[in-house]
């Protein structure tokens, strides 16, 4: 546990400049970004779940599938507070847990990070209800499961920074395709489209927060990363 709660050496600087380019660079090849965005999707559609449950909705279940699209669904109210903050949940959350996660590498606490995304991995799979989504799950907590047991501070450091660098970038590439997507006419049923005939707020309004959350999380997390 003191291990767990203690702080760790930051990563080299130079650790910390490559992760950031590995990440770059998964975020901005197409090739590399298909099979990579399972990560952001997991991300999102906990993003979901968690706020589901915290305002106190049921959650029915999350499905996450091979195309790298994603389902939560969850009972209550069809609108209201509850279901506009969940909608409104699943851009934000990768960028977000970016940025926390760049906050614990800031304050040298890159094991907590790793268990504490661990532990968040292992509550997301009790919520997943098709076997990719757990096949995806189980692999992503298992690689940091693995880190966290067998590897010494300098290959944690190195895999937490590149873990919060792709989530902080990979945070901000959805809402563009989004955004691209809808100019087609081709998500009449994303969130930012549910959350425009819940809130009665235009689409491209909630696409602003999205961007604005995710641009903001990358600069702060950024700044946390660079400054260790």
């Amino acid at each position: 546990m003191n291990d767990i709660l203690g702080t760790q050496p930051a990563p080299d600087e130079w650790i910390v400049w490559v992760t950031a380019g590995c990440a770059l660079v998964l975020v901005a090849v197409r090739g590399l970004w298909l099979p990579a965005r399972n990560a952001i999707t997991i991300a999102h559609e906990g993003g979901h779940g968690i706020v589901a449950l915290a305002t106190g909705r049921r959650l029915e279940g999350i499905r996450l599938h091979s195309d790298t699209s994603g389902l939560t669904v969850s009972r209550g109210r069809p609108t209201g507070l509850g279901i506009v903050l969940t909608l409104a949940a699943g851009y934000p959350a990768a960028p977000l847990l970016g940025l926390g996660g760049a906050a614990l590498i800031g304050t040298h606490r890159t094991t907590l990070l790793l268990w504490a995304a661990t532990a968040l991995l292992l509550a997301l799979l009790v919520m997943v209800r098709n076997a990719y989504g757990i096949l995806t799950v189980l692999l992503t907590g298992a690689a940091f499961l693995l880190v966290s047991l067998f590897t010494g501070p300098d290959m944690q450091g190195a895999f937490a920074c590149a873990a919060v660098w792709f989530l902080l970038l990979g945070g901000v590439r959805p809402a563009f395709e989004l955004q691209a997507k809808r100019r087609r006419g081709g998500t009449p049923d994303s969130d930012a489209d549910q959350l425009a005939r819940l809130t009665h707020v235009p689409a491209g309004v909630w696409l602003i927060f999205f961007h604005t959350v995710s641009i903001c999380c990358l600069i702060g997390g950024g700044r946390w990363l660079l400054r260790l």
